[in-house]
């Protein structure tokens, strides 16, 4: 069915690199141990210290000799293989029909190898050609938090919230690059010379970012950002460490009484995790519409719609902006609009729908502190050309904005949420604010962990207190809150 099985000439035909164009390029397993690996690719094992704590995958201890089997066999089948016919089978069938053809080569070409290693080469064959190649150990674990391909010989991960070198390599950075494309165009968008910086998902909704050459050195570079298999709720921050039950407790009650949040943190800090957690007290019955660059929000509400902006086409023309998206969500009758991150002009529509009979609307943003939030909204409202006063666009926040949850990813490599503020009102030109929860360092362990403990403000009654009253929820907030004096 699938060509020239039976063909030893095509078979044992002599190796060459494949098609470029074919999706099948990306073949690549994972590498063998740095003292095998080839000259080329030393420097780049070599250069940051390894991690103590290497990825613990099968393939670690695969020889070269491996490798050179296994570029001979993957050869072979895409000279035998119809890949025109393969991309109309199921997965399973198409891995199924791979793997028979593999076997067939292997007796062909009369190559001794053990069970385990045929089986290594099987399973590294099928990612190749169906997969994401190499990178598909790395994208099964589910306790790596990011993934970080710095050029076809260095592949980083993030674990535990550390950064180690792996000893994955891919082929060349041709075979990278087969793969960055791979993954962009499941999502309709492209990356290449001509648009060499790219945004996307994987079908998880794991934010992805490429950059390519000429604009990335080293070769292809490839940023992803993994979300867990299963989705978190504020019970697991709580165990983790990220949160006390008490603050847990408020964050619900602002969750469920449909305050205006703003979520503010650095880069990595969980600022996406911790809206996730909060969008789970949505009511049911709620319409919610979200607008994001890359769809990474995993809301579980059945009235949801998820929308995505557009880049431009190869004409420089078709592209939908975050704040086309914002002001179009104003004519689809939502009850909560939810903004993945706010980075623009668009801060000036999400205030004006949160002031405007959309309570309970969220949105991420980066900045180093809620005093910091505040002053970047300022900055995005005026980089959308608006020549409002000072006083103006701080009233505008005031009145839109309840709450600012700060979420920090501290030295050790932890997360913690380290401020819940809530915005009073303005003296003059001045923002007012008050902290409800801090997060105090009290020291670090034996194993350099940070050690700390979140304490309430002394704060009994917040500025949203009328509104916690209003859905029945003032009892459980003042119980909440003394539960923070009480840690």
């Amino acid at each position: 069915m699938f060509g020239k099985r039976s063909a030893t000439s095509e078979a044992t035909r002599p190796q060459r690199a494949g098609p470029p164009a074919q999706p099948a390029e990306s073949a690549m397993a994972p590498p063998p141990p740095p003292p095998v690996v080839a000259p080329a690719a030393a420097p780049a094992q070599t250069a940051p210290a390894p991690s103590p704590k290497p990825v613990a995958l099968a393939g670690d201890n695969r020889s070269e000799d491996y490798y050179q089997i296994k570029t001979t066999i993957f050869n072979a089948l895409i000279d035998t293989i119809d890949l025109a016919q393969l991309a109309q089978l199921d997965p399973d069938s198409a891995r199924e029909e791979i793997r028979d053809i593999v076997n067939e080569i292997i007796s062909i070409k009369a190559v001794v190898m053990s069970i385990a290693e045929q089986e290594h080469l099987l399973q590294d064959i099928c990612n190749d050609v169906l997969g994401y190649g190499p990178l598909e150990p790395l994208l099964a674990r589910d306790d790596i938090a990011d993934i970080m391909v710095n050029g076809a010989n260095r592949v980083f991960i993030e674990v535990g919230g550390k950064v180690q070198l792996t000893p994955i390599r891919f082929r060349d950075n041709a075979q990278l690059m087969n793969i960055c494309q791979r993954i962009v165009s499941q999502v309709g968008r492209r990356v290449d010379e001509s648009s060499p910086i790219c945004d996307a998902r994987l079908l998880d909704g794991s934010r992805v970012n490429v950059i390519a050459p000429p604009l990335s050195l080293d070769g292809p570079t490839l940023t992803i950002r993994k979300f867990k298999k299963d989705k978190l709720k504020l019970d697991d921050l709580v165990r983790f460490g990220s949160i006390s039950p008490a603050g847990a407790r408020v964050l619900a009650v602002i969750g469920r009484c449909r305050c205006n949040v703003i979520v503010s943190g650095g880069t990595g800090s969980g600022k996406t995790t911790l809206l996730n957690c909060l969008t789970a007290y949505i009511n049911a019955d709620e319409r919610v519409i979200t607008c994001e660059d890359a769809a990474e929000l995993q809301l579980q509400q059945p009235h949801v719609v998820r929308l995505e902006t557009r880049p431009p086409n190869l004409e420089g023309q078709g592209q939908i902006t975050m704040r086309d998206l914002v002001k179009n969500c104003l004519r689809m009758r939502p009850e909560r609009i939810i903004v993945g991150e706010v980075r623009g002009p668009e801060a000036f529509d999400l205030l004006q729908a949160m002031n405007t009979g959309h309570d309970g609307s969220m949105g991420t943003l980066h900045a180093n502190s809620p005093r910091e939030a505040m002053s970047r909204l300022e900055s995005m409202i005026t980089m959308g050309g608006y020549q409002l006063p000072v006083k103006t666009i701080r009233e505008m926040i005031v009145g839109s904005i309840d709450v600012i949850v700060q979420a920090e990813r501290l030295r050790d490599g932890s997360r913690r949420i380290t401020h819940i503020t809530e915005v009073v009102g303005t003296e003059g030109d001045v923002v007012i604010t008050q902290d409800l929860m801090n997060f105090e360092i009290t020291g670090e362990d034996e194993s350099g962990r940070i050690k700390g403990r979140h304490i309430g403000t002394g704060i009994v009654r917040p500025s949203f207190w009328e509104r916690a009253r209003y859905f029945g929820l003032d009892r459980e907030l003042a119980e909440a809150l003394d539960g923070l004096q009480q840690q």
